[in-house]
């Protein structure tokens, strides 16, 4: 049997169709290849994203910053020496961009001026840390990452 150009033209456009769609179906359902967002919601917290911007412009304009230091019993988060800790509330969300099961939040209750996060809720690699508080009615909000 001979084929002539154009059916090797349609021949080799339908192989190289089912190639492609054959490896988007096998990405698209394989549990191997996760697509996590960073958050669930996208949209709806990209409109409160100015609130946002204003809290960390409060934690900035602060005399005092906030300090976030890496200790041998865990993580270490001073907050400024000039606010009383006991108006302090807010809280630490702590993201792991790698594996979302990891991620958690804690209240801010303090009985010191400072906030101490077990090393053991810590597993090695990259965080980001998200700390929001309160004090005196206005909002503030600091961003890190480290690498733990």
């Amino acid at each position: 049997m001979k084929i002539n150009w154009g059916t090797g033209i349609v021949l080799a456009f339908v192989g190289f169709i089912s190639f492609i769609l054959y490896f988007v179906v096998r990405m698209n359902s394989e549990n191997r290849a996760k697509h996590d967002l960073v958050t669930e919601e996208y949209y709806k917290a990209e409109l409160g994203y100015q609130k946002e911007i204003n809290d960390v412009t409060n934690a900035y304009k602060l005399t005092n910053k906030l300090a976030v230091e890496k200790t041998e019993d865990g993580l270490l988060i001073a907050f400024p020496k000039d606010q009383d800790f006991n108006k302090i509330t807010g809280k630490v969300s702590l993201y792991r961009p790698s594996n979302k099961q990891l991620d958690f939040s804690l209240p801010i209750s303090l009985s010191k001026t400072h906030l101490l996060i077990p090393d053991k809720r810590l597993l090695d690699g990259r965080w980001d840390i998200k700390i929001a508080w309160e004090y005196n009615k206005k909002e503030f909000l600091h961003k890190q990452s480290i690498t733990y």
